[in-house]
């Protein structure tokens, strides 16, 4: 979340942060509440100090034996004097503790308001995020490889994957509904062997390989920025108030939730392959044929915990957007990357790197990799700091990039290194991890 501070400082530029980002929120609103709250606490602070030190008055008032007593007896004041003050400081009690338990009935609900409304306002885009609509407006950065032409009919993912035996989304459906599927035989190792090499360029690279849950507790959806916006998108186990994980980002940024790390531990480079559960609420008839959007798949996710410095975090997030570009052209895959728009950002997003795939089906690039940075937008809700060396705390920042996912990378490997006869080339990055096979052909 944002610091209510900067909100206060910057509402015309947070306004226009949502506008641009097409995320409905009431600033205003916000503010006000933000306002009677500050005032609330204020009245209480001053009731309760009261009370505390009339409280403390009281008690020497009516002790014989205090040196407050002695003193005052000593300067004067009779034992009735002092009789007398006690009991006007105890009537003063008297009075203000009822208006002291309304003021704090009054607390919790404009407490619970301010905290609701603060979860609902997003983070504005960083000044180089080109202002869009939807993901139509992206603006591409460039393109990377060549797009193949074939002499031969070439065939989608599905009939070459249904013909070879490789994919089985009939049987898929018939277990578990609509957007599921079956891989079997060679499609099975292909799709292990994607996730063996990403993860294995990513250790190669100093990351921490890590397993990690991905059914949570709703805090860490909460934390890392999936709720309450994202809610209609989660599978949720209700009974357990827990949710199931749409990325590893999520169990892998708020793993140091509520710490206070130190500047040396910083960065944090982690990542972890996990399955990852999505139900695409409000996708109906997009995109729902073959392997492209389905309801659960498999994914190589990193994540940086950094200092709270915006110019090492865009450097991190240079680095996490060319780790995945290096993995797709270890697989000799064509790629464009796209500067995302305002209005295809989250909640936290400050900007966001998309790798899209060519895809010979779709005759166009698919979106494969995101490459997000949040600042301490998440590291906030998460209470996740770090003491610099002058002992002074500040919030994390954090990064996330998909590494690679599968089945979707699928897509692209089978249809551009599809034959002429059906078979499909397996790229010699992917050999190793097939048990030294170069082909694959019908199971």
């Amino acid at each position: 979340m944002l610091d209510i501070k900067f909100i206060r400082e910057n509402a015309d530029a947070v306004k226009r942060g949502a506008r641009i980002k097409r995320i409905e929120c009431d600033v205003d609103r916000l503010l006000e509440v933000d306002r009677r709250r500050r005032e609330l606490q204020q009245q209480l602070d001053g009731l309760r100090e009261t009370v505390k030190e009339n409280g403390q008055l009281v008690g020497l008032l009516r002790n014989p034996k205090s040196d407050w007593y002695k003193r005052a007896i000593a300067e004067g004041k009779s034992d009735a004097d002092i009789k007398a003050e006690a009991t006007r400081v105890q009537a003063e009690l008297t009075e203000i503790k009822p208006k002291l338990k309304a003021l704090e009935d009054d607390e919790g609900p404009i407490k619970e308001d301010f905290d609701r409304l603060m979860l609902t306002i997003p983070q504005p885009p960083d000044a180089d995020v080109p202002e869009g609509k939807d993901d139509t407006e992206n603006v591409e950065l460039r393109r990377v490889g060549n797009v193949p032409r074939f002499d031969f009919e070439p065939k989608d993912h599905v009939k070459l994957g249904t013909e070879l035996g490789i994919i089985d989304v009939e049987r898929g459906v018939k277990l578990a509904g609509s957007r599921n599927y079956v891989l079997r035989g060679d499609g099975a190792l292909l799709h292990q062997a994607v996730l063996r090499l990403a993860q294995d360029m990513m250790v190669e690279r100093g990351f921490v390989p890590m397993i990690v849950p991905v059914l949570v507790n709703e805090p860490v959806m909460y934390g890392t920025g999936y709720f309450p916006t994202g809610r209609d998108q989660a599978y949720l186990c209700e009974r357990d108030a827990m949710s199931l994980v749409g990325t590893a980002e999520v169990p892998l940024t708020a793993l140091r939730s509520d710490e206070i790390l130190t500047e040396d531990d910083l960065p944090i480079k982690m990542c972890a392959t996990s399955t990852c559960f999505r139900r695409e609420a409000g996708a109906a008839g997009k995109d729902t044929y073959g392997l492209y959007r389905i309801h659960l798949f498999d994914k190589v996710e990193q994540v940086i915990v950094s200092r709270n410095d915006i110019e090492q975090s865009k450097r991190f997030h240079h680095d996490i957007c060319q780790n995945a570009e290096d993995v797709l052209q270890r697989l000799n895959l064509p790629y464009r990357v796209v500067n995302v728009c305002s209005g295809d950002l989250g909640m936290g997003q400050v900007q966001k790197f998309d790798i899209e795939t060519w895809m010979p089906s779709r005759n166009s690039y698919g979106e494969t990799h995101s490459a997000s940075r949040f600042y301490e937008f998440q590291a906030r809700r998460l209470m996740m700091r770090y003491r610099d060396g002058a002992k002074k705390v500040h919030y994390c920042h954090t990064l996330n990039n998909t590494v690679i996912a599968s089945p979707r990378i699928l897509i692209p490997l089978l249809e551009l290194n599809q034959n002429k006869d059906g078979t499909i080339n397996i790229p010699d990055a992917l050999r190793t991890y097939m048990h030294g096979k170069e082909r694959i052909e019908r199971q």
